[in-house]
């Protein structure tokens, strides 16, 4: 078996959400270094969009920009009639996106709480309806929901967001069994403590950065890439016998 071509993913397409940052442009980066071509997710155009786009582009695949807020009653539905517009079918689904809202739990409030599910579980519900039928009749398709660490290890701030990853990952496991014999994999991939926009502010804090190493087995934050040669294991041919896993990916927090 030639093991490197397990993981081609020449001719295949891959949504993305959140993908114009930290985990999400990783994944999306890693997928097109394999051969995909790349619908990248974002709520504005930017210049950080743009730069992102050209980075997948570099890999020569194909890419095209999906701006929506997750949020809106109609995401699912417009960004999957804009990801078959530009390739046709889709292969791949990424969800990453999520929102965070810190504050202590009798602070929150009903807003909060609807956004977070929203974002978090009700638009991967949908996204995965959508999607999901067709790769069922082609007889291929990977789905990878994007979880965290709190799903073991909550932060006693972010109660409804640790609430709604655990949600997700009940979701993907259910729909694993029922969409396994038609050849779709369903996995989630936790990560931990990882270096991106979101917590670098807080790491900033040269004690509190000790106090969450202290909490890590092999002793430093982890990288966007460490999750995205995750997810190219499980978005690939190589992950074919892997599906309904919730694989943390956060040097060993989660123990």
């Amino acid at each position: 078996m030639k093991l490197a071509k397990q993981f081609d993913l020449s001719g295949r397409s891959a949504l993305v959400t959140g993908s114009t940052r930290g985990i999400g442009r990783a994944i999306a980066l890693a997928l097109a270094e394999a051969g995909a071509n790349i619908a990248l997710h974002g709520t504005s155009d930017s210049e950080r969009v743009q730069k992102v786009r050209d980075e997948v582009l570099a890999h020569g695949v194909q890419c095209t920009v999906v701006l929506k807020n997750l949020a809106d009653d109609d995401a699912a539905d417009y960004l999957h009639a804009q990801v078959n517009e530009a390739f046709g079918q889709l292969d791949i689904l990424v969800t990453n996106a999520s929102v965070q809202l810190p504050k202590p739990w009798l602070e929150g409030n009903r807003q909060d709480f609807e956004l977070q599910v929203n974002v978090n579980l009700r638009c991967t519900y949908e996204l995965i309806q959508r999607v999901a039928p067709d790769m069922v009749e082609r007889g291929w398709g990977r789905i990878l929901t994007v979880g965290s660490v709190q799903e073991s290890k909550p932060h006693p701030d972010m109660l409804i967001y640790a609430a709604t990853k655990c949600a997700q990952t009940s979701l993907a496991q259910n729909l694993a069994k029922q969409l396994g014999p038609s050849g779709v994999t369903v996995n989630n991939l936790a990560p931990g403590v990882i270096g991106t926009d979101r917590n670098i502010p807080r790491l900033a804090d040269e004690n509190y950065k000790q106090f969450v190493l202290g909490k890590i087995p092999v002793g430093r934050i982890g990288t966007p890439e460490d999750c995205a040669a995750t997810a190219l294991l499980l978005c690939s041919n190589a992950g074919a016998y892997i599906t309904g896993q919730n694989i943390y990916v956060d040097g060993g927090m989660s123990l």
